[in-house]
């Protein structure tokens, strides 16, 4: 086999050449275009879309949450793929592109859509949001919090207001997301027999709520040097 392998090739040496010689300029040309970093990264396009739903759980965000948003990214063009990831109170979407085109533009595209998709969502989910533009070997760590002496909300809030700046300032790091546990937050409980007794409505609670915690400048004084805000 090997000699009429030889033999073959010998007869034809010009085939064999025009071969090789493609597959070098096609070696080239890869090399040319090749993404060079730490980890090249090969992979094609992707784009993903985190959203948040507190409260609910993994087949409420299945069905409320990720399939809108998969259904609103159905017929993007060059849009090669879609998987998603529901767990309690996230939901992960990765579309994957076809090579040739450009991923900010991918990422255009998908922004636009999300804009419209997020006006569907229940009421409650936040905006879906794109996970910064990194490579494959983005995902690092993940870090899940318990305590047996601490609330879920004592633990969402440490992870919002200082375990998130503190990860933010190592270098490297793009981006830390978060999900779970109970956002702190005030709440206006209404009595329907007690608005009635004062004769009030719901949506004139809402307006004094809202004028309540509203933020006003009450203006300024002014000295021969500065001006005091207040």
């Amino acid at each position: 086999m090997l000699a009429r392998l030889v033999e073959v090739s010998i007869r034809f040496r010009g085939v064999v050449m025009a071969l090789a010689c493609l597959v070098a300029a096609y070696g080239y040309y890869t090399i040319r275009n090749a993404k060079f970093d730490v980890y090249p990264e090969f992979s094609p396009p992707q784009v993903i879309v985190q959203t948040e739903a507190p409260g609910l759980s993994s087949l409420d965000v299945e069905s409320l949450v990720t399939r809108p948003i998969e259904a609103a990214l159905n017929g993007t063009p060059n849009l090669e793929a879609l998987r998603s990831n529901s767990v309690q109170g996230l939901s992960v979407v990765v579309a994957t592109f076809e090579d040739q085109i450009d991923v900010y533009r991918a990422r255009q595209m998908v922004a636009e859509r999300m804009t419209e998709a997020a006006t569907r969502l229940p009421q409650g989910v936040r905006a879906p949001s794109l996970a910064p533009l990194v490579g494959a070997t983005s995902l690092t760590l993940i870090v899940g919090l318990t305590s047996d002496v601490r609330s879920g909300m004592e633990l969402r809030t440490f992870a919002d207001w200082t375990m998130r700046p503190r990860l933010l300032g190592v270098k490297g790091v793009a981006r830390v997301a978060i999900f779970g546990g109970e956002i702190r937050q005030l709440q206006i409980q209404m009595h329907p027999d007690r608005l009635a007794a004062l004769g009030l409505s719901i949506s004139e609670v809402v307006a004094a709520a809202r004028n309540a915690t509203a933020v006003r400048g009450a203006g300024f004084i002014e000295t021969s040097a500065q001006r005091w805000l207040w």
